[in-house]
Order: C-alpha cells, then sequence, then structure tokens
C-alpha cells in the first residue's frame, strides 16, 4: 500500500533529488505545467543581469565579439545536440517552433518535388497543421494534408507522401510515437520523416541519429527550461545538407553575412536556417537550462518520470475513484513525461486545483494536462496533489462559478 511515507523514502534515495535546489520553485505550490513552461533555474537571473549590465551596458556593440555574442547560438546548439542525439553541426537554434517548421517543411517538400502529400496525426498540435495548411496555401494548393488516427499511419504512407510530420509525444493524450519505427516506414515508401520534439526534448530519451530522423524541430521553454518565448532549434540530418534550401533566406544564413553581398548565398551545411540576428538575452537563459539537463543522466530522468506517471495515475484514481478518464497509455513505453485525464468539467476542476497550489493546465476539449519533469519534482508531491484533488472533488469545489470562466490562456 502507497503511503506518503513510502514516497517520502523515495525522494530520500532519488538520484535527481538535488536538482530541485537548481530550480526556483515558490512555497505552496506543487508545479506539474513543466511541459508547457519549465520554472526558473536558479542561474538564470545572475546570468541574464551580468549580460545586460555587463555585456551590454558596458561592452555594447563590442561584444558581439568580445562576450561571443556572435557563438552564442551555435554553443547552445551544440548542447542541444547532444540531448537528442544529432551529431555536431546538424542543429541550429533559432526563431520559434512554429517558424522552424514551416521552414523544414518547405525544404523537406522541395526534396520531393514530384509527391504531393503530406501526412499527419488528426490530434497532432495544431500550430503544427496550421504551419502545413499555410503552405500549401502558398504553394498553391498543389499539395494535400493528410489526417489520420495514429494506428492508420503506416497505411496513409504511400507513394504519394512527400513528407510524415508528426509530434513525437502528443501534446493532448500524451502518446509517445515510435520515431524510428515510422521514420523506417516513410523511408520505404520514399518519404522523408519530419518530427516536432516539443515534448520530449529533455523529457524523454531522444537519439535522432539511431532513428535515421531526416527532420525535427522544437521548443526551448518546456523540458529544457529556457524561459517563456526561448528560442526553438532545428535539426537536418547531415546526408541532407547539401541538397537542402531553407525558404527564408536571410543574412545570417549567408555565406559571408559581414561581406554585405547584394545576391544570397547559403552557408555551408545548416548554418542556413539561422536566417536572422539572434535574440542574445534569450539565448543566454536557454543555455543555462540546457547545461542543467545535460547533466542529468537521461536514463535516470527516464525511469523516474515513468514511475511519477504510474504513481500519479494511481493516487488519483484512490482519490476519485470513477471521476476522470485516463487518456495517456496506461504502457511506460508508450507515454511521454506527461498523464492526460479527461473530464467534462476538466477547465473548472483545473482552475480549482490550481487555486489550491497544483499547477496543471486544461486542453480542449476535455483534458487536464499535469507534466512530470523528473528534476524537480518530490515524490511527496503526488501523494500531495492527489489529497488535494480528491477534495476538490470530494466538496465539489469545482462548481464554483468563478472557476467556470474561461482566462485567455488555459
Amino acid at each position: 500500500m502507497i503511503t506518503r511515507r513510502t514516497l517520502e523514502q523515495l525522494d530520500q534515495n532519488d538520484p535527481l533529488a538535488p536538482f530541485r535546489d537548481r530550480f526556483v520553485l515558490p512555497c505552496g505550490v506543487i508545479y506539474l505545467d513543466g511541459n508547457s513552461l519549465g520554472p526558473l533555474p536558479r542561474a538564470t537571473p545572475a546570468r541574464i543581469a551580468h549580460l545586460i549590465q555587463h555585456e551590454w551596458g558596458e561592452g555594447l556593440i563590442r561584444s558581439w565579439n568580445d562576450a561571443g555574442w556572435i557563438d552564442l547560438a551555435s554553443q547552445v546548439a551544440s548542447g542541444i545536440a547532444q540531448l537528442i542525439g544529432a551529431p555536431p553541426g546538424s542543429v541550429v537554434v533559432a526563431d520559434s517552433t512554429s517558424v522552424n517548421l514551416f521552414k523544414s517543411l518547405a525544404a523537406a517538400l522541395q526534396l520531393r518535388p514530384a509527391r504531393q502529400v503530406i501526412v499527419s496525426e488528426r490530434g497532432n498540435f495544431p500550430t503544427d497543421l496550421y504551419i502545413a495548411q499555410g503552405l500549401t496555401t502558398l504553394l498553391g494548393g498543389r499539395h494535400e494534408l493528410r489526417l489520420v488516427e495514429p494506428e492508420e499511419l503506416p497505411a496513409a504512407i504511400d507513394e504519394e507522401t512527400a513528407v510524415v510530420m508528426l509530434t513525437h509525444v502528443n501534446y493532448g493524450t500524451g502518446a509517445m510515437h515510435d520515431m524510428a519505427a515510422i521514420t523506417h516506414a516513410a523511408h520505404a515508401r520514399g518519404a522523408l520523416a519530419l518530427w516536432d520534439l516539443a515534448h520530449s526534448a529533455g523529457a524523454v530519451p531522444v537519439d535522432l541519429t539511431a532513428a535515421d530522423a531526416d527532420l525535427a524541430v522544437g521548443c526551448g521553454y518546456k523540458f529544457l527550461n529556457g524561459g517563456p518565448g526561448a528560442p526553438a532549434f532545428l535539426y537536418a540530418a547531415p546526408r541532407l545538407h547539401e541538397t537542402l534550401r531553407m525558404p527564408i533566406t536571410g543574412w545570417l544564413g549567408h555565406a559571408d553575412p559581414f561581406a554585405f553581398e547584394t545576391t544570397y548565398r547559403p552557408a555551408a551545411g545548416l548554418a542556413q536556417a539561422t536566417v536572422g540576428t539572434p535574440p542574445i538575452l534569450s539565448l543566454a537563459a536557454l543555455q543555462v537550462g540546457v547545461a542543467i539537463a545535460l547533466e542529468a543522466p537521461m536514463s535516470q530522468v527516464r525511469t523516474k518520470s515513468q514511475a511519477q506517471v504510474k504513481l500519479l495515475a494511481e493516487l488519483f484514481q484512490h482519490a476519485a475513484p470513477g471521476r476522470f478518464h485516463r487518456v495517456t497509455p496506461d504502457d511506460p513505453a508508450r507515454h511521454g513525461s506527461q498523464l492526460c485525464l479527461a473530464h467534462p468539467d476538466a477547465y473548472a476542476i483545473m482552475q480549482a486545483l490550481i487555486a489550491r497550489g497544483v499547477i496543471g493546465d486544461f486542453r480542449a476539449p476535455d483534458i487536464l494536462r499535469f507534466g512530470i519533469t523528473p528534476l524537480t519534482l518530490r515524490y511527496a508531491e503526488l501523494w500531495d496533489a492527489a489529497e488535494i484533488l480528491g477534495e476538490v472533488m470530494a466538496q465539489d469545489t469545482w462548481r464554483d462559478a468563478a472557476y467556470a470562466t474561461r482566462q485567455t490562456v488555459t
């Protein structure tokens, strides 16, 4: 039988427990939303303050050279590459996930000019689908975005498919695709595989090289703890670099940016994907988060994540039996680092939990989403979260009209 003392003992023996002190977490808060916005690393404020006061304030424009600003994006990209199993020079950090997806998808379609179909999952993150829809319109409506259920994916990939575009871990269910198997299926039919790693990088093992993935994108503000709106990343397999052409051609993607030539010449390799001036303040914050993630053995992160998802599901079921429908797969090998539960009044229930200090989030139409962040989440907090959920449901706290008012960000 699970008790709070049992979970406290797990915390005492947790090899990742020291990482908790590397982050700022408010007293009285159980944070279960790191899959949407990672917590603040304690080292970040000092890093940003030094950059603002000294590098920017005193160094001014000289800091592009003297403080190494011009190389900061490539340094962060090198760290992210290690986290996602990518070889040196195959990752750039720039722009947002959406912009990088646009660039990657457009480049992929150019590599398969005789094919007109983009295959994706019907439940994929909406922005990914919007990007694909907008791109097909921009290209004159010649391409088709074909949406299928996850179990229909193998059969949906055929000789008309140019790109299979999927999110590795589904944002609304937590289900995780078999990246290697789907990539292999795409390649067997002559298609490319493009992966969104927004809910994967830093949370679950990713090895793009072993999976033979063609392209990938991801964000820096979830499990990489880079702060709100942190820069995103883009990956392309080295075998594609010579023929890959980005649809947005900017000055820092030029072969010689400071030659200021009139005609664009793409930089060698994937450097052409950097496009514009890097956001130095955001990159400095992301660098701190990535450095912490690199210190944590991914095998330990994954083991703790799977254990905490299982425990939280069991504790929630015990606290509010039969009140929720689990949508995250039961099999630990098939889900990411989150637990998703369905309830018709999910929004109000989540607001009531947040009011009690249990912070998760809501995803339309009926999902309560709880992110598991192994570097900061204690096992004993799972017990406390379940206890509060049980009280909210038993006392019908969530029925208060105040909790039904939808805020802009859910």
